[in-house]
This record gives C-alpha cells, structure tokens and sequence, in this order.
C-alpha cells in the first residue's frame, strides 16, 4: 500500500504544528515542509523583547530546526524553499530554491497551505528607504538589531498604534530611545472602546512616548541619515529610523492562483476541518479566516495561538481525521509597559455595528484583597445583550491580575454564558490572589440586577451625549466632600454624599417625575442609592457605570451646581 505523501507550505506556527500533528497521526506517511525564509520555526510573538533585550539571546527565539524535525519526527524541512504555484489537477506544487533560482515539481496527496501574512507597508513616498522596517519576521528584527547596533540611534518613530506598535513602543523606550507613535485612528489599540483605550494612553504619556493619535502618514523623507515622517494633518516627525507596524495581511497569492476560495475578509475561506474548497487542500494560521463565536461570522483573526490550533487539526485531518475548529472569541492581551492591557469577544461599538443593544458594565477593583499588600487596581468592562442578558464581550485594563480573569471570561463567552451566570462560578480566592468578591462574580450580580430590574444602567458616552444635549434630567453626585474637593464632579451634578441621602429624600420629592442619574466613584454608592430611591417609588432613576474611574471627559472643581427645577 502506497504511502500518504503530505506537502506543507510554511513553517512557523501552522506550518510547523501541522507537521507534527500528522506525524503522530501516521508514522509511515512522507511529510514535506517547504519554507522560503531560512527558519523553520521560531518564536515572532517575542520579537520586540529581544530588541530591548528582555529576550537576551538570538537563539532563544529559535523554537527547533531541520535537523529537529529529522530527528525527532522523520520530517523533511526544505527551508529556503518557495513554493510558486499548485497545480490542483496533478496535485503537485512548483518550488524555487530561493539560492539558485532552481525550480522543480513536488507531488502531494494532501497539501496544507501556511504561507502566513504579510506586514502591510502603506503607499506612501520613502516607504522603501533604508531606514524604515516592518517588524515581521526573524529576518526584519535582525535587520532592526543590526541598524541599531551600527548606527546607535536616539529616536524612532513607530506608525501605528496596535499590539506591534505598542510592544515595539514600549520596548524601544526600555532601549533608551526617544519614541513617537503615530497613529491615523484616534485611538490606540482598535478592539478597545475608546474610554477604555483613554486609559492605556494615559499610561504611555506617562512614559515619555510622543503620542500622535488621528494622523495619517503621507510621506517619509530622508533627513540628515534619518527620516522626516509626514502627516496629512501637517505634521513632522524627525527621527533617526522608522517602524511600519500598521498591521499584516493574509498570504493568499498562491491560494489565488490555484483558484481556492478567498473569503469576505480577504482571507482563504476553510470549514470547521481547515479543509479550503479543494478538499484535497487543508490551510492554517494567518492565511486563512475565522469564525466569530459571538456573531457567528467570518473573521481575521492572526494571532500565533489560532496558528497552532488550525494548524494541529490540519495536519491531523489532512491524514484523514476529523478534528474541529470551532472558532474563536477574539481574545487578546498586551504588555503596554506597566499596564496589562486585554479584551475578548464584542466591544460596545462592535456590538452596535451587529446592530445589538448592548448593556455595559464596569467593574473597577484591586486584583486580590484590598487588605492585603500589594493590590493593584484594574478596570473591566463588561458588554452584554440587553434583550437577553448574554455575555458579549470584555475588555480589563490593569496591572496585574488581568490575564486570569479574561481567560475566565473568555471561556464564559465559549459557552455562551450570560452575564448573571457569572455570579455563579466557583473561583479560587485567598487574600494574596483575589477578593472574596471577584471582579467576575461581581460582573455577575451586576448581571443579576439588571435582570431583575433592580438597577437601570447608563454608560459615560450616554449620560456625556444627555448633558451636552441639554436634556432635562436631575445629576446627583453621592461621594464624599472629600472626594469631590480631590477629584473633581461631572458638569451639573448636585452633590447629596450617600450617607446623608436617606434625610434629603424631602429635596427629591418635587424632582420624582424628572429622569435622576446618580453616580460614586466606581458604582457602588451610586447603586445603593439607586437602591433606596427605587424602594421609595423613584421610578425614573440610572446609575452611571463605572462611575468616575470610567468617565474618560473633563471634570470640573469643586463649586456644586444648583438642581434644575
């Protein structure tokens, strides 16, 4: 019987986990990996901390080699290898050997496709002089290493605000350099809501970077041996090297070529079996597109840990298993320098774009027990449905403790949880690792309450578009004096402290019939209060979420407003 003959274009992540995963799916098939670069596999997500060092040694970032791949699993790795073109009919596959120019024909029964992505380089003038890099591959990190150890740079200007960019920022400021971000978005980090993402630039304002938000480069010129970035909001930004980081795009041309089905994100459409419409061609990692477990719809979604789970169920069905992938939340975290930054699932603007009402809920809190030392304030957002109550999405924003609880939240969304289930879950807790009331299940009672009826929520851009609107509703402002006199109040608020709500009650009577929105500092006295207006027949009363720690707008001093009559 003759032996299954396997051809896997790319190595990396997809390429390289779909290798393996169909060795020990049949120890007598043949398996060839053809790679164009020089590595087979090595660790790109640790790129940028081995510019600043973090990652000390080259070598660390190699995962294994040819001879690795030999040795342990009886696999041919080409490396220096491009396959050029498919030829589905005899099912072979041409490849050029990128040293000699060389080509020659590969037969294969199952071919599995993990050419990758690409860095997108924008199409703008001085795009290709020599100090300008993407940050990719191995190869454009060596080529950033080398630059910075001849030339011994100052400065640099990183375009783009997203996860590269902002571990590149971070990290070329660890190296001592002057660094400005540009971004064209007016924001950093899109698949955060924008009062969220308020908070993460804060943060890196603190830190020195040069924060350029809503500009869009327009051309780079060379300048006294460095480069003069130029933006169409007429700016200019001198430094002595540049890095493209404004995102990657699917590696599709040989897919194209051979006629495969490119889906609606631009990407190789598969199934659930990463089978591309010849089913005798498997594709995996950032070539191909997702399924969106919250909507249900195509996604692109290249991050290293989808690679190696497509990957693995390639290879394994390529040798006639079948072994899903059933999709993904979404779900990121980034280091931005003393921040852990993350989301899973729908953002609020995501959900609105599915045409969704989203309720949004934030919880802000320490990590572990506020008694015990060493707790750290972190700020979730939660987006569920409001018809239903189902766990949309969420975003965290701290400095410790963010990666567990997104991790939690990321499963709930798995399951397609709601949001009052969390209340539920049984959590591990002792002072040093969390609160008796975590972030998640307090997450859930806020669910519970909103489900029934006990808490009516408005979000910090509502109550904003209220004021400047100028519609008539009563603000009241239940912290402290104290609190007020450090840290300010919303326009317009009336200030009634908790403590005294219960003795004023006589003041709010004439205002019953007006809409009242309270708010605290994070949303605790605000829905107690909320609590005993309810239970006192106030029937038109909001809880801003959240409260002060998630308002990202101007506040004023402490001069109290009178109510509006």
């Amino acid at each position: 019987m003759a032996k299954t003959k396997i051809v896997i274009v790319g190595g990396v992540a997809a390429g390289a986990s779909a290798a393996a995963k169909a060795r020990r799916c049949d120890e007598e098939a043949r398996i060839v990996v053809f790679e164009k670069g020089p590595f087979v596999s090595y660790a790109n997500c640790g790129l940028p901390y081995y510019l600043s060092g973090v990652i000390p040694k080259r070598e660390d970032l190699l995962i294994v080699d040819p001879p690795f791949f030999k040795r342990r699993f009886n696999i041919e790795v080409k490396t220096g290898h491009e396959v050029v073109a498919i030829d589905r009919a005899a099912r072979a596959v041409t490849v050029r050997e990128t040293a000699s120019g060389r080509r020659f024909t590969e037969d294969y029964d199952r071919l599995v496709l993990a050419p990758g992505a690409e860095a997108v380089v924008l199409p703008v003038p001085g795009a290709g002089l020599p100090m300008v890099f993407t940050l990719k591959t191995l190869e454009d990190t060596d080529a950033i290493f080398d630059f910075m150890q001849e030339r011994r740079p100052r400065s640099v200007v990183v375009v783009g605000g997203g996860l590269i960019g902002m571990e590149a920022a971070e990290n070329f400021v660890m190296k001592g350099l002057d660094v400005t971000v540009v971004e064209f978005a007016p924001q950093v980090l899109p698949f955060l809501d924008p009062e969220m993402a308020a908070m993460v630039e804060e943060h890196i304002l603190a830190k020195g970077v040069d924060l350029r938000l809503g500009e869009a480069v327009s051309a780079i010129e060379e300048d006294d041996g460095g480069a003069l970035v130029r933006t169409a909001a007429g700016g200019a930004y001198r430094a002595d090297f540049v890095v493209m980081a404004v995102g990657v795009r699917p590696g599709v041309a040989l897919a194209r070529q051979a006629g495969l089905e490119i889906g609606e994100t631009g990407a190789i459409k598969v199934d659930a079996f990463m089978r591309t419409s010849d089913p005798h061609i498997f594709a995996a990692g950032d070539c191909v597109e997702s399924v969106h477990l919250v909507t249900g719809k195509p996604f692109y979604f290249p991050m290293g840990a989808a690679a190696n789970k497509q990957g693995r169920a390639a290879g394994a069905n390529a040798m006639g298993r079948a072994m899903e992938v059933k999709g993904f939340c979404g779900t990121v975290i980034v280091k931005v320098f003393d921040l852990s930054v993350a989301a899973t699932g729908l953002s609020e603007a995501a959900a609105r774009r599915e045409a969704l009402e989203p309720c949004v809920f934030y919880v802000p809190a320490g990590h572990h027990a506020g008694y015990y030392p060493g707790s750290e304030t972190m700020v979730m957002k939660i987006i569920a449905d409001a018809a239903d109550g189902r766990l949309l999405g969420a975003q965290i924003v701290g400095r410790s403790g963010v990666d567990k609880r997104i991790d939690v939240l990321a499963t709930a969304l798995y399951n397609r949880m709601a949001v009052d289930d969390l209340v539920h879950l049984d959590l591990a807790y002792a002072p040093p690792y969390a609160s008796a009331r975590d972030l998640v299940t307090v997450a859930g009672a806020l669910g519970q309450n909103f489900k029934n009826g006990d808490w009516r929520a408005i979000t910090p851009a509502a109550l904003k578009e209220k004021i400047d609107s100028g519609d008539d509703f009563m603000l009241v402002d239940t912290r402290t004096t104290g609190e007020l006199r450090r840290v300010g109040r919303i326009p317009g608020a009336v200030h009634i402290p908790i403590d005294d709500l219960r003795g004023r009650l006589a003041d709010l009577e004439r205002e019953r019939e007006r809409e009242i929105v309270l708010y605290c500092a994070v949303g605790v006295r605000s829905y107690l209060a909320h609590r005993v207006l309810a239970l006192r027949g106030f029937t038109k009363v909001r809880t801003l979420t959240g409260g002060v720690s998630a308002w990202p707008y101007d506040l004023v001093k402490h001069e109290m407003s009178q109510a509006k009559t």
